[in-house]
């Protein structure tokens, strides 16, 4: 059957929030080297990032985030005041701690410790975040294209406020789709079967009738299949991938959408 939608995912398929993450630990371990000739920027980024996860791993929230697709370094610049569930409140009392404690045990871990600095780089990551809004060039231009013959829905994992923060570093990015669906809005997130079939209800269409285009095989992909949806995986960087979930395509850009649904609709 004919393909009538675009699912996409937004963070690096649409966003290049990978690289606002690299850049913007980059630029706060720097400052810390400048503070301190003897430590090396980048051991510290690695250090800061091996204790986030581990703290992140630790706290009662993490069940729910990981579900709702919430991870350790959008954790460490984020807002979660927002959405029903009471675990976004929860996550919210505990970012603050969480931060200085990430950047204070990676300090020391690098040899450094300064608990003072480590409150400091808690507060430089997300303004370093934030000045780093990013998004891939040829994005605008597929959409623009798409949106002429296929309804376009927004599927993407995250808090609301968090994801909406991202949405508007690109204010023009909003009104290319016909629906936007974010995890921590609709109560689970990807790969669960419920939120593309919630999806797949606001457009109208059969599983036969929709294309999933994300970057992550263990949600876009696996979540797409599970429900029969056709799905194209963004493999940017030539990432290897056993059998285990199997994307129907495999594209490394998005202007390989185009050739790509002429293809499916002959």
């Amino acid at each position: 059957m004919a393909v009538k939608a675009v699912l996409f995912d937004l963070d690096d398929t649409l966003l290049w929030d990978e690289r606002s993450v690299k850049e913007a630990f980059e630029a706060t371990c720097r400052f810390a080297a400048e503070s301190y000739p003897e430590l090396n920027a980048e051991r510290l980024e690695e250090k800061v990032k091996a204790e986030a996860r581990q703290l992140y791993e630790s706290y009662e929230t993490y069940p729910f985030t990981k579900m709702i697709g919430i991870n350790p370094f959008e954790a460490m610049w984020g807002r979660f005041a927002e959405g029903e569930a009471p675990e976004f409140r929860k996550l919210n009392e505990l970012a603050p701690g969480y931060r200085r404690e990430a950047w204070t045990r990676g300090l020391q871990a690098a040899g450094v410790d300064d608990a003072e600095m480590g409150a400091r780089l808690a507060e430089l990551f997300p303004e370093e975040r934030r000045a780093r809004p990013l998004v891939y060039e040829e994005t605008f231009e597929v959409l623009e294209e798409l949106k002429k013959d296929y309804r376009l829905l927004l599927l993407t994992n995250g808090s609301p406020d968090l994801q909406q923060e991202k949405l508007d570093g690109f204010p023009e990015l909003a009104a290319y789709f016909d629906h936007i669906v974010i995890s921590g809005v609709f109560g689970k997130g990807k790969p669960d079967a419920s939120i593309f079939r919630y999806s797949m209800e606001l457009l109208g269409i059969q599983p036969d009738e929709g294309l999933m285009v994300g970057d992550k095989l263990t949600t876009d992909i696996l979540g797409s299949n599970t429900v029969g949806m056709r799905n194209a995986w963004m493999n940017r960087h030539g990432l290897p991938r056993t059998d285990e979930i199997v994307p129907t395509f495999e594209i490394k850009s998005l202007r390989e959408l185009t050739p790509l649904l002429n293809m499916l609709n002959r």
